[in-house]
């Protein structure tokens, strides 16, 4: 059993990401709560865009941070809900949670497909930043349970993802909640409710919008986490009791470690009970380098969101993203399975995890490029998960013409067959994975003669000879006759004693 981790800086840096974590590579995350219900709407005939207004290509859907947005006038969000449920000082963001009902959410199917697409863990969104808890929430009362759904979320996530043999994890954004939705409690500064306060400033409604908080203006927060000490306290409870109901081996903050000590000592009782429970740490906890708050990479596993890392990370680290918009609208677009794949190549061989959003509707279920997603990533899968799950990278992580960008809200690279990405198998055998088929023969430059001695080269998912070849300039590969899949291919190198 590891040392008890004390909640300072210097003693979470012994902390050592478990192995099941380093071997998974790839999760499913259902970040999913009520602000999916104004995606059903049809945004452009209820609300269409100005002259000169655009889609965030950070929140690439209207109804992201909805429950924000719905309170600052001239924004999208808050003409919806005028036109959708009036105007926010007689329907707040709490009347619309009433509405939800996730009737047609159905955990154990959707965990089964996710099984079968290759994820090894499931993330349930905990808490997002409209401050509606997704459990049977103790200190909480507008809560799932309680209030729309009336069903533990966060639970029937534990249950499915144990019955299908993955890890299970949960995510927090309340930390920012306390400023973020700040804006419940401004008014118009103009037209016909002008000076009117919206529903977060009574009183009697704060137990869901929070108390005001001192030297915020009318509609912004002024920083991501407050430095009110009551807030800070009322999240550190409220995790506490997330974590200790639901004992996830994976948690992950929607920014850097919340509020100081306090965000430090919630850490260290996570890790410190994981440990005591499993008999050793199995605990992950993924945090970002932005949105305020500590951020030091050996205490956990760094995050980077929509983005990635240029080099090969010593330290595992993870991506998180999205199949679409991080909550569903009806008019998204989707990115490609084969855009999934690369982008997972491309993390694994720098020593990172892929946590992917599958945004779903509402009622729970998922849109059918959702479905044909896990379909085509189930039978990539099939095959070439083996240069995937359990594999650690290579002393590079690969080669070819198109430039790797790191950094947050930094993905879409257009990838080639010519780029190839490496990772190396428990036994040693190299992977190598071209991102996409090549149609002529391809050359692997980083196996040059002067390299290490080949003892045979197989493709995965054929049974076709590699008819392989050797130079100074690197190894030669055929283009497969009948390749194995159209998304990206791969060979394992096996070594010469």
């Amino acid at each position: 059993m590891t040392s008890t981790f004390l909640g300072t800086q210097d003693s979470l840096s012994h902390y050592r990401c478990p192995d099941w974590f380093r071997d998974a590579k790839f999760g499913i995350w259902s970040h999913w709560g009520p602000q999916s219900i104004p995606g059903d709407d049809d945004w452009d005939a209820v609300a269409p865009l100005l002259p000169g207004e655009h889609v965030d290509h950070i929140l690439p859907g209207p109804s992201e941070w909805y429950a924000r947005h719905m309170y600052v006038p001239g924004h999208r969000a808050y003409r919806h809900h005028l036109q959708r449920w009036g105007h926010p000082s007689q329907h707040g963001w709490q009347d619309v949670v009433k509405t939800w009902r996730a009737e047609r959410f159905d955990p154990q199917a959707l965990a089964k497909r996710y099984a079968a697409a290759g994820a090894k863990y499931l993330v349930s969104l905990a808490v997002h930043h409209d401050n509606f808890d997704l459990w049977d929430s103790r200190h909480h009362p507008w809560n799932a349970v309680q209030v729309g759904p009336r069903r533990d979320i966060v639970g029937a996530w534990r249950d499915a993802a144990e019955a299908n043999g993955l890890r299970f994890g949960v995510s927090e954004h309340l930390g920012a909640s306390y400023s973020w939705f700040q804006t419940s409690h401004g008014s118009d500064a103009e037209g016909p409710f002008a000076g009117v306060p919206y529903d977060g400033a009574d009183p009697a409604r704060q137990d869901y919008y929070h108390p005001p908080l001192p030297g915020f203006t009318e509609h912004v927060a002024s920083q991501w986490y407050t430095a009110d000490g009551a807030a800070q306290e009322r999240w550190s409870a409220r995790m506490r009791d997330l974590l200790e109901r639901y004992d996830p081996d994976f948690f992950y903050t929607d920014g850097g470690i919340p509020f100081g000590k306090v965000g430090l000592d919630v850490m260290a009782w996570y890790y410190n009970r994981n440990a005591a429970r499993r008999g050793r740490l199995e605990a992950v906890y993924a945090y970002k380098d932005i949105g305020s708050g500590l951020f030091f990479p050996e205490g956990g596993v760094q995050d980077v969101e929509r983005g990635g890392l240029a080099e090969i990370n010593p330290l595992p680290w993870q991506t998180d993203t999205t199949l679409g918009g991080w909550f569903y609208w009806s008019g998204q677009r989707y990115r490609s399975t084969t855009d999934i794949i690369h982008s997972l190549v491309d993390i694994v061989s720098r020593n990172g995890n892929l946590l992917l959003d599958l945004p779903q509707r509402p009622d729970g279920t998922l849109a059918p490029a959702c479905e044909r997603f896990l379909d085509e990533m189930a039978a990539w899968m099939a095959v070439h998960g083996e240069a995937i799950h359990g594999t650690r990278p290579w002393h590079v992580a690969g080669e070819g013409p198109t430039p790797v960008r790191g950094g947050h809200f930094n993905e879409g690279a257009v990838y080639r067959p010519e780029d190839v990405r490496f990772t190396v198998a428990a036994d040693g055998s190299l992977y190598v994975i071209a991102l996409g088929v090549p149609t002529q023969s391809l050359l692997v430059q980083a196996l040059a003669s002067s390299s290490r001695p080949i003892a045979g080269i197989r493709l995965l998912g054929s049974d076709e000879p590699v008819a392989w070849s050797r130079t100074d300039a690197g190894v030669l590969l055929p283009a497969p006759q009948r390749p194995p899949s159209r998304e990206a291919i791969a060979w394992r190198i096996t070594w010469a004693p």
